[in-house]
């Protein structure tokens, strides 16, 4: 018999309230990372794919549940979100796609040995420059914030992408 831990339904603590100055940084850190991707020609469909990805390696179900509902939202479908966590063994997945997820899973998984030069040289076959360093930024900003999501245990759910325009 197993039993399961109760959801949790309030926040460890306020990192935003309590820190106010870091959270806007943040925040900035993020938004200059979206600007040079944008800059750069990576796609925002292409980032969400990196988020949700880094998201499922570190286990932070708040930003696993804000990415995938903004992946649906710009138009990504349920099979791709369902079989991102084995990507390799998909037919789903673009060469572009494959390259930035290779490279998001060893931007998070650095512990296991850094980067390896075969992943950025597939990266490079397909990216120019400015695009594998937005690739990298994203996923050292998911990153930041998937530690300080499962550190706050912020309650996923209550996320709603803003409407089109």
């Amino acid at each position: 018999m197993t039993t399961t831990t109760p959801a949790r339904t309030t926040a460890r603590l306020d990192l935003k309230g309590l820190a106010p100055e870091v959270s806007a940084a943040m925040g900035e850190l993020h938004r200059a990372a979206v600007r040079a991707a944008r800059a750069a020609g990576v796609e925002p469909e292409l980032l969400e794919l990196v988020r949700i990805r880094a998201s499922q390696l570190n286990g932070c179900a708040f930003c696993l549940d804000m990415h995938t509902k903004d992946a649906r939202a710009q138009g990504e479908t349920e099979q791709r979100i369902h079989t991102l966590g084995a990507w390799r063994e998909t037919p789903f997945f673009t060469e572009r796609e494959r390259a930035a997820l290779a490279l998001a899973e060893a931007v998070t998984s650095v512990q296991d040995g850094q980067v390896p030069d075969e992943v950025y040289a597939s990266a490079r076959e397909v990216f120019d420059e400015p695009q594998v360093t937005a690739v990298i930024w994203a996923a050292v900003v998911i990153n930041a914030y998937n530690r300080t999501a499962i550190s706050a245990r912020m309650v996923p759910g209550a996320y709603q992408p803003a409407p089109r325009s």
